[in-house]
């Protein structure tokens, strides 16, 4: 294995399998083994060192073996494009961190990770602006049919008004998503924006006798939403907002 190390996915408990139709990365996918040391075991691949990582079907084999390994035991995601030596060098790592990693299995027994992401609709917003701000509806009067050069000066200062607004808002409805389903989740953590319309982006932790509580909950936010911004709920998938501390780095 001189040319090849592994790629490391996640650690979980020593008793779990991968199933037979686990794929890794890599091109062909590479068969999921597992290394085992004492009560911890780390989900791997062989992977060429000189192998390129990153491709979009690399990143859907990493999320689909840990969403799927999330649905039955807990498993703790390991950064993407994480690869080490050989067996010895991930059995050296489940030694090093064997404490951390024990007791953050049994707190992520039975729970899964929910991201909520939502985006707003540019219309329905800008209305919503305008009529909220005297201001800004009157500077949208003065450009209102106006060539672009010559109502440059007022096009500007709407447009900052426009994002200071949505930055609000923004913040606004993050934090009333987190108010409306803190009572069936036990923790989140909310995600920078990753698009100047982003509403709301927030990752829950959900105990799993309590899914469907949670799903509810976080449809009837959607529906009282329903024209200024789109929503979707993304899940079950394995904690990875809620693990970093016993990620392992690359």
């Amino acid at each position: 294995m001189a040319d090849n190390g592994l790629f490391v996915y996640g650690i979980v408990p020593s008793d779990v399998e991968p199933t037979s139709d686990a794929e890794g990365v890599g091109d062909p996918p590479a068969e999921v083994t597992v290394v085992r040391r004492g009560d911890l075991a780390a989900l791997v691949s062989e992977v060429g060192l000189g192998e390129p990582l990153g491709r979009p079907a690399d990143l859907t084999a990493y999320q689909e073996l840990l969403d799927g390994t999330a649905a039955v035991a807990p498993v703790l995601p390991v950064r993407f494009g994480t690869v080490v030596t050989g067996p010895d060098a991930v059995a050296d790592l489940l030694d090093a961190h064997h404490d951390r990693f024990a007791e953050a299995l049994d707190e992520y027994e039975g729970r899964l990770q929910y991201t909520l992401h939502g985006r707003f609709d540019e219309q329905a917003l800008i209305r919503a602006v305008l009529a909220d701000n005297p201001a800004a509806a009157e500077l949208a009067g003065q450009v209102r049919g106006r060539p672009e050069q010559a109502s440059r000066e007022q096009r500007i200062r709407l447009g900052e008004i426009i994002s200071q607004a949505v930055e609000l808002r923004r913040e606004t409805e993050n934090r009333e998503l987190v108010d409306a389903l803190a009572g069936t989740s036990v923790a989140n953590a909310v995600r920078p924006p990753s698009s100047e319309l982003d509403s709301v982006h927030v990752a829950f932790l959900v105990d799993g006798d309590r899914e469907d509580e949670f799903v509810d909950a976080a449809e009837e936010f959607a529906r009282q939403r329903i024209g200024l911004m789109r929503l979707r709920l993304l899940g079950p998938l394995a904690p990875y907002d809620f693990v970093s501390a016993h990620q392992l780095a690359g």
